[in-house]
């Protein structure tokens, strides 16, 4: 194997473990982020949990953060909740910032 394919090599597997380190951040932050909108519209116990998990799938619904933050705006909208968009992104951003911390700790 030549110097070129082992740095190939090396990159590749930089990127899948950047990338696995992505999604378990945007996991947890979204676990995070589905309790703090769980307890803001007053939902406790196993609703706040199952409400959790809900914000976790809806990540998958497409690339990037918008179909967290509409999921969220919409609930927060049918809830009568008065948050603004600013703040549920900078929640976003905060908790995310807290997960990659904790997900690069554990690594």
């Amino acid at each position: 194997m030549s110097s070129f394919d082992k740095r190939e090599e090396g990159f590749e597997r930089k990127f899948a473990h950047d990338s696995e380190m992505q999604f378990k951040a945007e996991a947890r932050r979204n676990k995070w982020l589905g309790a703090w909108a769980a307890e803001i519209m007053g939902l406790e116990g196993d609703a706040a949990e199952a409400y959790a998990k809900e914000i976790i799938k809806a990540d998958l619904i497409e690339p990037g953060d918008d179909d967290v933050f509409r999921r969220i705006r919409q609930d927060f909208d049918a809830k009568g909740v008065d948050q603004s968009d600013h703040q549920i992104r900078r929640t976003m951003d905060e908790l995310m910032e807290k997960a990659l911390i904790e997900v690069q700790q554990e690594a």
